[in-house]
């Protein structure tokens, strides 16, 4: 599958087999994040990966759905058996949009593995909230970095098409 290929194919997987990932497989996925270009060559992401099953996951969701009054009640990583978490350097202009660099890089290596995934912004305001310091020690990010964006991966369970857009509408050419 070329880059262009894994493009056009993706699609936000919500449902996920049990099954696992391989080393092999959570490596390439790694690598394709460390992979992305930040800022300066700052290199000032950090990636976490949390297992399914994890309390921890349990916690940041419930404080989600409690920020949202979440009803119903969905599991934000839809039990995937691995999330992602992408923290960066706390301060530095260019973190978010370089964790969003990385998190695609992250999707689109997941698409050529036959892997589904879904990009995770939902758990933001749980992750900047009042728990903050707690979920950052308890996801080991470094001293001075905090949330940006995730990823949950994992072998779909159910097929999805890609998003339907109107270039018309979405493309100014000059």
């Amino acid at each position: 599958m070329n880059t262009r290929e894994a493009i056009m194919k993706r699609s936000s997987a919500r449902s996920y087999t049990g099954e696992q990932l391989t080393d092999e497989q959570l490596e390439a996925l790694i690598q394709a994040g460390l992979q992305a270009p930040t800022a300066t060559n700052r290199q000032e992401l950090h990636f976490t990966v949390v297992r399914a099953g994890d309390p921890l996951l349990g916690k940041i969701e419930e404080e989600k759905n409690r920020l949202r009054n979440a009803s119903p009640q969905q599991n934000f990583y839809y039990d995937a058996p691995i999330v992602i978490m992408i923290s960066a350097e706390k301060g530095f202009r260019w973190s978010t949009l370089d964790s969003g660099i990385a998190v695609e890089n992250i999707a689109l290596a997941a698409e050529e593995l036959g892997l589904g995934n879904v990009i995770i912004g939902c758990i933001y305001d749980a992750m900047h909230g009042e728990k903050k310091a707690e979920f950052e020690k308890a996801l080991r990010f470094p001293d001075g970095y905090e949330f940006e964006i995730a990823i949950a991966v994992g072998r779909k369970a159910a097929a999805k098409e890609p998003h339907t857009y109107d270039k018309d509408k979405q493309v100014t050419c000059l």
